[in-house]
């Protein structure tokens, strides 16, 4: 071969490969983003250490901060798992989409995000846990967790099949997101809804995290032992107090190994054969060891053994301190601190290992993933234990978005968001029309602008709670909240209001609606929820 026959074939080879890569960055360019919406079921901002580092580190979750956004200021409607969901789905209020507590049923009728993503060309599948009573529709794929779901070999519904797996739940709904992805038509952009049980009620850890903070002692909210002092009947009259409303066996764990073994001759009760939702039973403490002998039944003869090792020592320290009072309520804390946080290392491993597999298909970056929970929870803050009041901990949900080809690295934004926002932000990334009937708002404008408030953003946030009688006895309320104030009605069967100066009182401690001091701030607080209420046909608030 001549000189010059090699230097054109060169030139040709060159300008050939160049080619090939110019129409693989149009390609790549031109590709539709791919969505990841992960949630979690009662994952607070205090246990994500990319807001609040004094509990826990999560290195997985604190990357899609690192590398997108994080929103300080993101605010359920609704703060229990089944009316957050539908919110979420719909992007409507629960009193527009029709479920206002766990005990109702979801209307599959309705639009969906999901669906209007499947016309628009997506594949779409929903992983984990659904409760919302209704089988999925709108996905080409599911495999859900019935009602609440099982730690430890859970019981699936895929596409129909019921379905029993091995293994620790948090593990096997990632496996099977992953199965979900290496199954996909890869020439389409996929939706995968990839939601986590944990960390919520009773926190039952993986096997190779049993114990994993047993050496450690926990800071303690400084309201821990809250005596609603400044607070009326709703913040009073609650169930859901660590300090007496805590089960020994199913929330503690101090059921001895010999507990356990008695307990297998125990009939079940109607609550343990899977009634879950039935809230009759929900704060009889009667069924208390029953219903952790269902989980525990769950678990395979050396898991059993593996855990009677570790909790027996719980049990053994309960019976020799012989605590009371205020130093019984600290060392409780400690307990539910271990269970919890343990449940989430879980959720951050597997985040991170959905990522690394995301990262090895190259479609890392091209995927807009969305980490968020359903709401938020308490962690000790008032004494409480659970969600559901409109008090801060529980009304913050966190909101992580990364997408770098859309979305800078580092961004923090103290815009007000909302979970009625999550479906048309989605739709609009993914350049799908948002339906005119959906009562949130994209928040991809504020995103755009680096995370900073928009001139015409809102400026207040509206929640609604109906779950009552039920569980944990929170009276049904309503209210709004302000970059500073924040304002709440219980009502049903009783009547109070309730104030908050969260610049003042960050911890809510002091309800100053009677203060004459603030009767201008009450008077403009209840026009401004007047308002929200006729934005979002809440009229009649006290009215199902």
């Amino acid at each position: 071969m001549n000189i010059y026959f090699k230097r054109v074939t060169s030139v040709l080879l060159s300008g050939a490969l160049g080619l090939v890569a110019q129409a693989q960055t149009v390609q790549k360019k031109d590709k539709k983003l791919n969505i990841v919406f992960i949630m979690t079921d009662d994952h607070t901002t205090q246990a994500l250490s990319a807001y609040d580092s004094r509990l826990i580190e999560t290195p997985h979750l604190d990357r899609l901060a690192k590398e997108g956004i994080k929103f300080n200021n993101c605010f359920v409607t609704n703060a229990v798992c089944g009316p957050s969901r539908a919110t979420i789905l719909t992007g409507k209020y629960n009193h527009i989409n029709g479920l206002t507590d766990n005990h109702k049923v979801f209307d599959s009728t309705q639009v969906i995000y999901p669906q209007l993503l499947k016309k628009a060309g997506y594949q779409t599948a929903m992983i984990g846990k659904w409760h919302l009573g209704s089988t999925p529709m709108g996905f080409d794929h599911y495999s859900i967790l019935p009602n609440q779901g099982e730690y430890y070999q859970p019981t699936f519904i895929e596409n129909g099949k019921k379905i029993q797996e091995k293994g620790y739940v948090t593990d096997v709904v990632t496996d099977k997101a992953i199965g979900y992805l290496e199954s996909r038509d890869k020439e389409k952009p996929f939706l995968l809804i990839y939601q986590q049980k944990a960390p919520h009620r009773n926190w039952l850890p993986a096997q190779r995290h049993l114990g994993m903070f047993d050496d450690k002692t926990f800071v303690e909210p400084s309201n821990l032992l809250d005596d609603y002092s400044n607070r009326g009947k709703a913040a009073k009259e609650q169930l859901m107090n660590i300090s007496k409303d805590m089960w020994d066996a199913w929330d503690l764990k101090l059921a001895s190994s010999r507990d356990l073994d008695s307990l297998s001759k125990v009939p079940k009760s109607n609550f343990v054969d899977g009634k879950e939702d039935d809230f009759t039973h929900a704060n009889d403490k009667t069924l208390d060891h029953q219903r952790f002998f269902q989980v525990f039944d769950r678990m395979t003869p050396e898991e059993k053994a593996a855990w009677t090792k570790v909790y027996d020592k719980r049990v053994e320290e309960y019976k020799r301190l012989n605590l009371k009072g205020d130093e019984l309520t600290r060392w409780k804390y400690q307990q539910y601190m271990k269970d919890y946080l343990a449940c989430v290392v879980a959720v951050d491993e597997n985040v991170g290992r959905l990522m690394d597999y995301l990262e090895k298909e190259g479609e890392l970056d091209n995927t807009i993933i969305v980490y968020t929970s359903d709401q938020g929870f308490f962690l000790g803050e008032h004494g409480f234990f659970d969600k559901r009041m409109m008090y801060e901990e529980c009304l913050r949900t966190p909101l992580l978005i990364r997408y770098p080809n859309g979305i800078k690295k580092g961004l923090v934004s103290d815009a007000l968001a909302m979970n009625v926002d999550f479906a048309p932000t989605l739709l609009d990334y993914a350049g799908v029309k948002i339906p005119k009937d959906m009562q949130g708002k994209s928040l991809k404008p504020v995103i755009d602008n680096d995370g900073k408030v928009l001139a015409k953003w809102r400026d207040a946030v509206y929640y609604h709670y109906y779950e009552y009688p039920s569980w944990h006895m929170v009276k049904r309320h309503y209210g709004i909240r302000t970059n500073r104030y924040k304002l709440i009605h219980f009502y049903n069967d009783i009547d109070e209001w309730e104030l908050y100066d969260l610049e003042k009182d960050p911890k809510e401690m002091n309800n100053v609606y009677n203060n004459t001091a603030y009767a201008n701030v009450v008077k403009m607080m209840h026009a401004k929820m007047k308002k929200l209420q006729k934005q979002y046909k809440d009229t009649n608030p006290t009215e199902e």
